[in-house]
């Protein structure tokens, strides 16, 4: 199985929303994977209200799995810092650890869920795999869309805020990506894949 049972740590899943902390950045393009940990924090009953890691972090269970929900504070570029923090005291691995954030390869709305790869030039990805040496990690990507031209600044597509027709997708997108979640917790990252990635 791709995902195997770690009994050794009283953690089994770490699963990391990237984005940006406070509320100027919050419902922007690049804090949809923020919105996706909340989306599963709601969904599981817990509360993202612990501070450890330089992350707010809520413990929780799918199925028989303990599972860290984690939103790393350190602001996007950072992102690893929080991450690797986590598999340390843990003693994770890369598999057991779940990315969930944004990209803008990929049209609004739309998940696609790969086993690992590389950062795909998102720099919160881009900070965990260099921090941690790997590019082993699970991830479910959202996509956000691409900026509306090519002289459009990036840094400024990504921190602009969704229009109301996109919130619509992004809602559903992000609910699909905590049930991707779930799943890929319980071993069925292939049916995850099936089920989810557009």
């Amino acid at each position: 199985m791709f995902f195997g049972k770690f009994k050794s740590s009283p953690i089994d899943f770490l699963i990391v929303g990237l984005g940006n902390p406070g509320k100027k950045y919050a419902a922007t393009r690049h804090n949809a994977g923020f919105m996706a940990v909340e989306a599963l924090a709601e969904k599981l009953g817990v509360k993202l209200d612990r501070v450890k890691f330089r992350a707010f972090c809520g413990k929780g269970r799918i199925g028989d799995r303990h599972v860290l929900l984690m939103m790393p504070q350190t602001y996007m570029n950072l992102s690893g810092e929080a991450v690797v923090q986590a598999m340390r005291f843990y003693k994770l691995k890369p598999k057991q650890v779940l990315v969930i954030f944004d990209d803008t390869s990929l049209p609004v709305g739309a998940v696609r869920i790969r086993r690992k790869g590389s950062d795909g030039g998102q720099k919160g990805m881009r900070s965990i795999i260099s921090l941690s040496g790997s590019e082993e990690f699970p991830r479910i990507k959202i996509g956000i869309g691409e900026k509306p031209r090519p002289e459009y600044d990036l840094s400024d597509w990504v921190l602009s805020r969704f229009t109301k027709e996109e919130l619509q997708k992004v809602a559903e997108a992000v609910d699909n990506a905590a049930q991707a979640a779930c799943m890929i917790v319980q071993d069925d990252i292939d049916g995850a894949m099936n089920l989810y990635s557009k």
